[in-house]
């Protein structure tokens, strides 16, 4: 993965002292502007906040993908899960809507936090890297060892 010359986001800057491999994007996977050449929608994968009976759990899938809350709840062993209200999104999870990031969450709590199993199969996903425009490329598992995050088919 290649160096550039992005300033450090607080993900990139964690990852960096920890070691994990990982390229810095500027992308907005918001915005419906063309993607960046070789990046596709199913690239991006979205960070979801959820909360259930045993607090909130966080769901991250590819952005072409709905997320089960079913499939979620069964997964973080809840009655039933559903997603936390954009107003008490930054005051949950520490970030605003689009900047949900597993990297930025697990350092302040300890959600349980389930990747998509479809992203098992790629070689990279990108998740944002805490900031609105910013986004990180990282390898699936490295992603989920350094999060402890689970892999669980959470998407309809």
């Amino acid at each position: 993965m290649k160096k550039n010359k992005l300033k450090k986001t607080l993900v990139d800057q964690i990852l960096d002292k920890a070691g994990i491999v990982h390229d810095s994007l500027a992308l907005n996977a918001l915005a419906d502007n063309a993607l960046p050449d070789g990046i596709t929608k199913s690239d991006i994968y979205k960070t979801l906040a959820l909360t259930g009976p045993n607090g909130p759990v966080i769901g991250i899938l590819p952005l072409t993908h709905h997320l089960s809350e079913k499939k979620l709840a069964k997964a973080s062993q809840n009655k039933k899960v559903s997603m936390i209200p954009q107003k008490d999104l930054q005051k949950t999870t520490g970030y605003i809507h689009g900047a949900n990031n597993p990297v930025g969450i697990r350092q302040k709590h300890d959600f349980p936090i389930f990747i998509d199993t479809i992203a098992l199969n790629e070689d990279t996903m990108i998740v944002s890297a805490g900031e609105v425009g910013r986004s990180i490329r990282i390898t699936p598992q490295l992603l989920a060892d350094f999060v402890k995050a689970s892999f669980a088919d959470i998407s309809e």
